[in-house]
């Protein structure tokens, strides 16, 4: 794909981000993020249901939001302990902020590949999440590759490296 498409996929005035991520991906994405009976497991997109409805029975809990059916996500004030979602990319900033400031201990996405950026990385870093898990993957016409990339607050050291130095 071209650099002026990608372009005009990030400045589109309607982002129409809603893509429904398969079953099979989403209970992969999942099982990746651990837990344990005490935990308390949100979806903050839920849409269909591919992420609430395959999170574990025996947690503490599980809670979601969806903006189509009146639940926003950025209205939302729960304490859970693990958020795992495919969120909208073109709010990808917003997202990220608004799940550190509920201090869950795991913050987990998929995201487009490009949307992985050194600058993001550092700001969850900053945030004290490292990344405890990647899965690369490719969804049958969603654009360019996807990752799962699961952040923890419990670890000491990210397994992804980075720096934002421009080499020249």
């Amino acid at each position: 794909m071209s650099s002026s498409i990608s372009h005009t996929i990030k400045q589109r005035d309607n982002a129409n981000d809603v893509f429904i991520t398969p079953l099979e991906l989403a209970k992969t994405h999942i099982d990746m993020c651990g837990g344990t009976a005490d935990d308390i497991w949100y979806d903050p997109f839920k849409n269909s249901g591919s992420y609430y409805n395959q999170f574990p029975a025996e947690s503490a809990g599980k809670e979601w939001s969806e903006i189509l059916e009146g639940k926003d996500f950025f209205e939302y004030e729960g304490k859970p302990t693990i958020i795992c979602s495919n969120p909208p990319y073109s709010m990808i900033d917003r997202v990220l902020e608004k799940s550190v400031s509920l201090k869950p201990r795991v913050i987990s996405y998929l995201l487009g590949i490009g949307n992985l950026t050194a600058r993001r990385m550092e700001m969850m870093e900053k945030a004290g999440y490292k990344i405890k898990a990647l899965h690369m993957c490719k969804v049958f016409k969603w654009y360019g590759m996807s990752v799962c990339v699961v952040w923890d607050n419990t670890i000491e050291k990210s397994i992804f490296s980075f720096d934002r130095t421009v080499w020249k």
